[in-house]
C-alpha cells in the first residue's frame, strides 16, 4: 500500500531573488545615496549611519515585495500576469513561507533601525519605524489594503521620498536643512514612477482581477502622463536644488536624460511587455539621478 504525501514547495535561491524584485531596489538605494549627499554638503557624513540607514531601506524594500507577493497570490489577483516571477501567484512557494520572509525583512530593518535610534538618541524615530513597517505590509495586506485604493504611489513618494532622504538626513546631521526637500521630491517622484510603469505595465491584469491601482483609476492615457509628469518634477527638483546649494547638482540631470527613451515608449503607447523596459530604465534613472546628486554635493 502506497501514499500519496505532496511535498512541501521549495523555491529555489534563484526564485527567492526573483520574489525579491531586484529591479526595483534602486528606490531603496536612491533616497540613501542622495541624503548621504545633502549630509556632505552639510559637513556630517558619517559612514555607520549612512551604511545602516541603507540596511533599513533595502530590507523594507524586499520585504514590501515578498509582503506583496504573499498578500496578491493568496487574493489571486496574480493570475493574470506579464511581469517577473510571483512565488505564491506561480505556485513555486508555499504563502505562509512568503509571508515569514517579508517579516524577516521588517524584522532585519527594525533592528538595523533600532541601532540608528541608540546611536543617534532620536528615540521617537522608533514611531517613524513602526510606521515604515505597517505602511509596508498594509499596502496589499490587511481587509482593506491601500494599494488597492489607488493609494500606492503616495506611500511611495511618503516613504520611500520623504522620510527615506530625510531620515537619511537626520541620522548623520542631526536636523535637516532645507535643500533635503526637494531632494527628497525629485527622489519620490522617480521611485513613483517605477511604480506608475509597473501599474500601467499590468493595468489590462488588475482590471481583469479587479485591484484598483491609481493606473486603473487614472486609465491608460492618464496614467501615461501621469508617468511623464513625474519625470519632470524629478528635472524641475534638481534645478532647484542646484540654485540652492551648488551647480554640480545638475549632474543629477543625467538620470533624467536616460528617461528619454522610456517617455517616447511610453508616449507612444507601449502596452504589456514592451513596458518592461520602461520600469528597467526608471530604476536605472533614479539610481543614476541619486548619484548625481551625491557626487555634485559632494564636489560642493
Amino acid at each position: 500500500m502506497s501514499t500519496d504525501v505532496t511535498q512541501p514547495r521549495r523555491p529555489t535561491a534563484s526564485q527567492w531573488a526573483a520574489g525579491a524584485r531586484p529591479r526595483t531596489l534602486p528606490a531603496a538605494v536612491a533616497p540613501v545615496l542622495a541624503g548621504s549627499g545633502v549630509s556632505a554638503w552639510a559637513g556630517g557624513f558619517t559612514l555607520t549611519a549612512a551604511a545602516l540607514a541603507l540596511l533599513v531601506s533595502l530590507a523594507l524594500q524586499v520585504g514590501v515585495n515578498y509582503a506583496n507577493d504573499y498578500s496578491d497570490g493568496v487574493r489571486g489577483t496574480d493570475a493574470v500576469r506579464v511581469g517577473p516571477l510571483r512565488l505564491v501567484g506561480s505556485g513555486v512557494a508555499e504563502p505562509r513561507a512568503v509571508k515569514r520572509a517579508a517579516f524577516a525583512c521588517f524584522g532585519v530593518a527594525a533592528v538595523a533601525g533600532l541601532v540608528l535610534v541608540v546611536l543617534t538618541g532620536f528615540w521617537w524615530l522608533l514611531v517613524v519605524g513602526a510606521a515604515c513597517v505597517l505602511a509596508a505590509w498594509y499596502y496589499t495586506g490587511g481587509t482593506r489594503p491601500y494599494g488597492y485604493r489607488g493609494l500606492g504611489e503616495v506611500f511611495v513618494f511618503v516613504f520611500f521620498g520623504l522620510v527615506a532622504v530625510s531620515g537619511t538626513v537626520l541620522v548623520q546631521v542631526g536636523t535637516v536643512p532645507w535643500p533635503t526637500w526637494p531632494v527628497a521630491v525629485g527622489i519620490g517622484s522617480l521611485a513613483c514612477s517605477i511604480l506608475v510603469a509597473n501599474n500601467l505595465r499590468d493595468l489590462r491584469g488588475d482590471l481583469a482581477v479587479g485591484k484598483h491601482t491609481l493606473a486603473t483609476r487614472l486609465g491608460d492615457r492618464g496614467t501615461r502622463w501621469f508617468y511623464v509628469a513625474l519625470v519632470v518634477l524629478a528635472a524641475v527638483a534638481v534645478v532647484v536644488v542646484a540654485a540652492a546649494t551648488t551647480w554640480w547638482a545638475l549632474l543629477a540631470l543625467a538620470g533624467i536624460a536616460l528617461l528619454v527613451p522610456a517617455v517616447r515608449r511610453v508616449l507612444g503607447g507601449a502596452q504589456g511587455p514592451e513596458l518592461i523596459a520602461v520600469l528597467k530604465s526608471s530604476g536605472t534613472a533614479e539610481l543614476t539621478y541619486a548619484l548625481g546628486l551625491a557626487v555634485g554635493l559632494l564636489l560642493a
